[in-house]
């Protein structure tokens, strides 16, 4: 059975570090992905979504700057 998780025995990060690198790296892409959105959203003339995809873009740039805090305090 092949070990599907990336971290750990398979690349020599210990599996907690390696999950906090690979949350760091989904939420600066999901807020990339949500700015995207929100410009899609801009273009149609949807208020509504764009302040949407705008409050989900600043909550995961949130949780980025914690996890980069976090990443920092543990290299350091």
């Amino acid at each position: 059975m092949t070990d599907v998780k990336q971290g750990g025995r398979i690349t020599g990060v210990e599996d907690k570090d390696y999950d906090l690198v690979s949350a760091l790296y989904h939420t600066l892409e999901g807020a990339a992905t949500y700015e995207m959105y929100a410009n899609d959203a801009e273009q149609a003339g949807d208020r509504e979504l764009v302040d949407f995809f705008h409050e989900i873009k600043d909550q995961n740039c949130k949780y980025a700057a914690r996890a980069k805090k976090l990443l920092a305090a543990r290299m350091g």
